[in-house]
C-alpha cells in the first residue's frame, strides 16, 4: 500500500476499539468504496474539533459555555451525578431513569499511572457545593480500588459543614445474569448493597 494510505490506516488504528483489520476496511471504504463520504467526514471532524469543548459547569461535552443538560431548566440542578468520563453519562441518559445533572471528573485517582487529583475536575465541582447548588452526590464510579479512592477523596474535601446527600450506585448482578457465573468482586457488591425485599 502507499505511505499515504500506510498513515491513515496507523492514525486510525489510535481510535479506541479500532484494531488492524478494522482501520484497513475504514481506509478501504473511505478511500475506495465510498470515497464521497471522506470530504464530509473530514469537514465534521474539523466543525466539531473547532466548537465542541467542556461544558464550564460538569465538564461535559458542550458547544456554548453550558452543556444541554446544565442548561435545561426541567432537569433537577441540585442532584448532581459524578461520573468518570462522558460516556458514562451517555449510558446514564440512554438509561432514562436519571433526571438530575451531572459532572463529568475526566478519569479516576491513579498513582500508578500518575493521575492525580489535579489532574481531574474537581475544582468546579468544589465551587459547586461550596456555593449550596448542590443536595445530594450519587458516585457513578468504577467499583474498583481507583474508583474507591476517587470517592474516598472527593468526601474528604468536602466542606465539614456542608449539607450535602451523598450516595453510591448499587453493584451487583447484572439483569438476567445468575450467581454461578458472577465473580467474586460482584456477588460481594452485590451482597453489600443488598435491601429490603417487599
Amino acid at each position: 500500500m502507499t505511505p499515504a494510505f500506510e498513515n491513515l490506516q496507523k492514525q486510525l488504528k489510535q481510535l479506541p476499539g479500532v484494531g488492524y483489520r478494522s482501520a484497513e476496511r475504514i481506509a478501504l471504504s473511505l478511500l475506495v468504496e465510498k470515497p464521497a463520504r471522506l470530504p464530509l467526514l473530514v469537514k465534521a471532524m474539523e466543525e466539531a474539533a473547532r466548537s465542541v469543548r467542556r461544558c464550564t459547569r460538569c465538564g461535559n461535552l458542550a458547544e456554548d459555555d453550558l452543556c444541554p443538560l446544565c442548561a435545561d431548566e426541567r432537569r433537577d440542578q441540585s442532584l448532581v451525578c459524578v461520573v468518570e468520563q462522558v460516556p458514562d453519562l451517555v449510558a446514564l441518559e440512554r438509561s432514562g431513569a436519571y433526571r438530575g445533572v451531572y459532572h463529568v471528573l475526566h478519569g479516576k485517582l491513579s498513582p500508578i499511572h500518575g493521575v492525580a487529583p489535579e489532574d481531574l475536575n474537581f475544582a468546579p465541582l468544589m465551587a459547586r457545593v461550596t456555593a449550596g447548588e448542590i443536595k445530594e452526590l450519587i458516585l457513578a464510579l468504577s467499583n474498583d480500588v481507583e474508583g474507591e479512592a476517587t470517592c474516598h477523596y472527593l468526601t474528604s474535601q468536602l466542606p465539614g459543614e456542608q449539607t450535602v446527600a451523598i450516595s453510591r450506585i448499587g453493584f451487583g448482578l447484572p439483569s438476567g445474569g445468575g450467581v454461578l457465573y458472577a465473580d467474586s468482586v460482584t456477588l460481594k457488591s452485590a451482597l453489600d448493597g443488598r435491601r429490603t425485599y417487599s
